[in-house]
């Protein structure tokens, strides 16, 4: 049984509306105007609202920003007539869950209202388990309450408060320094440092250096004595990753540290003994590895005390609404944006993508598209074009996952800004015929600031043509 309230000025209205939610076991509230409904729910936390937008006095979208502004969460549906439908599109963009048009359907109202409660109660759930969650695991840094990511989180838990080796293996983009840094925060180790290498962007010929460190002289450019990585964290952890990628002879000498736990400097002699928690993470098959003679066996059994594998994000499908939600109340911060949510069509896509680059692309997908939004809620049409099932024309036009992936956060945003910049242009120009004082004017700009982008983007009146006639 749900709490439903009935916001219309139309008693007949409410009337039937009641006896079919009554029918349905629901409990049910009445009132015949918006300023009776925000006194009623000054006592009431229902958790629907059917919402008349033609009312006297308070009409619909005031009622919802003064439900919203009260800091109501309760899914609202607006009830509209026909002629009024763009006012209600423009409720959803403020918040409302979705509308229906009067004189409604009463099977189809009935599903809509059954699917508005789901995704309430769906939402009531999510946020118990993640405070439950936090409370039993306190692993702030990952998002989720799938029983896969249950379990990371319970070997996490375990793994935390002993100094075991631990081997963090899973998909690219699936948090495995996350779960690293976790690990360090909730270890006897958390207020010593927590020093990150990556084992693929360390030359071979450099190893030595960056892991042990050097003496003064050890090589043509050593001026002065420099820690490496394995001192820099000293009682606290170091964490490789991408540790599949080291060559066999770099392999042996970490292999050999680890062993004796200590290490001599470059150029040095005197052994620096170590107190170090290694924590390794990869995306490759590491016992493939082994079998194919491309990583040591001793030095993965000495790293494979504790193993913890990452899902990939399309086997933790139920932890996608929790994501949306801890990217869009981040990003807005960061960024300064005030995006409150997603519209219904732009969730199912969301739903529906199988997310390839796991919650890496889940971000940089949620923060370009956050960018480019220009109401309170995205819609499907702020989406790249890959989650809206467009082929390889419309894929092109905007920033791919694959090429972004690999970027940090703040680089991501801006890459994926300019491109979306370029493309607005282009096709703003193309609607304008080449008219640069009236494509300026479209977009809120100069008509020096345009040309000034154009030479920045290299864009030509060839490149117009192409876009008029792609």
């Amino acid at each position: 049984m749900s709490s439903i309230l009935i916001v219309d000025d139309e008693k007949n209205i409410r009337r039937i509306l009641a006896l079919m939610l009554r029918d349905r076991r629901h409990q049910v509230t009445e009132a015949s105007s918006g300023e009776e409904a925000l006194e009623i729910l000054a006592d009431l936390d229902p958790d629907l609202i059917l919402l008349d937008l033609k009312m006297p006095g308070m009409d619909g979208l005031e009622t919802l920003s003064g439900l919203r502004d009260a800091g109501h969460e309760a899914a609202v549906i607006m009830m509209t007539a026909h002629g009024t439908i763009s006012t209600a599109v423009e409720a959803m963009r403020r918040g409302a869950y979705d509308y229906v048009t009067k004189p409604f359907d009463n099977d189809e109202l009935m599903m809509l209202i059954d699917r508005a409660l789901n995704m309430r109660r769906l939402t009531s759930e999510v946020e118990n388990l993640r405070g439950e969650l936090e409370s039993r695991y306190g692993f702030n840094e990952i998002i989720g309450i799938s029983p896969a990511i249950q379990k990371v989180f319970h070997t996490m838990a375990k793994v935390a408060k002993v100094d075991a080796t631990v081997l963090v293996t899973g998909e690219s983009g699936t948090g495995k320094e996350l779960v690293a840094r976790a690990i360090h925060r909730k270890s006897p180790r958390e207020s010593h440092p927590f020093v990150a290498v990556n084992c693929s962007a360390v030359p071979n010929t450099l190893f030595e250096a960056e892991f042990f460190g050097h003496e003064k002289g050890a090589f043509t450019d050593a001026r002065a004595a420099r820690a490496g990585k394995f001192e820099m964290a000293q009682e606290g952890s170091l964490f490789l990753d991408e540790v599949g990628d080291l060559q066999i002879d770099a392999q042996a000498k970490l292999l050999r540290a680890l062993q004796e736990k200590q290490i001599i400097r470059l150029g040095g002699h005197t052994p620096r003994p170590l107190d170090v928690r290694v924590v390794s993470a990869t995306n490759k098959d590491l016992e493939h590895e082994v079998a194919e003679g491309n990583f040591r066996e001793d030095l993965y059994w000495r790293l494979n005390v504790v193993h913890i594998q990452l899902p990939a994000l399309r086997e933790r499908r139920e932890d996608l609404p929790l994501l949306f939600e801890h990217f869009l109340d981040r990003i807005n911060r960061e960024l300064g944006l005030s995006v409150s949510g997603l519209t219904r069509e732009a969730l199912e896509m969301m739903l529906d993508y199988p997310w390839p680059g796991n919650v890496r692309e889940l971000e940089n997908t949620l923060c370009r598209s956050m960018i480019m939004c220009e109401g309170d809620q995205l819609t499907a049409g702020d989406l790249p074009a890959r989650l809206r099932g467009e082929g390889e024309k419309g894929a092109a036009v905007g920033p791919s996952a694959s090429d972004l992936d690999a970027l940090p956060l703040g680089e991501a945003v801006a890459e994926a800004t300019e491109r979306l910049e370029k493309r607005m242009i282009l096709s703003r120009l193309s609607a304008h015929k080449g008219n640069r004082t009236t494509t300026a004017q479209s977009l809120g700009v100069s008509r020096k600031t345009l040309f000034n982008k154009m030479r920045q983007y290299d864009l030509t009146d060839g490149d117009i043509d192409s876009e008029a006639g792609g």
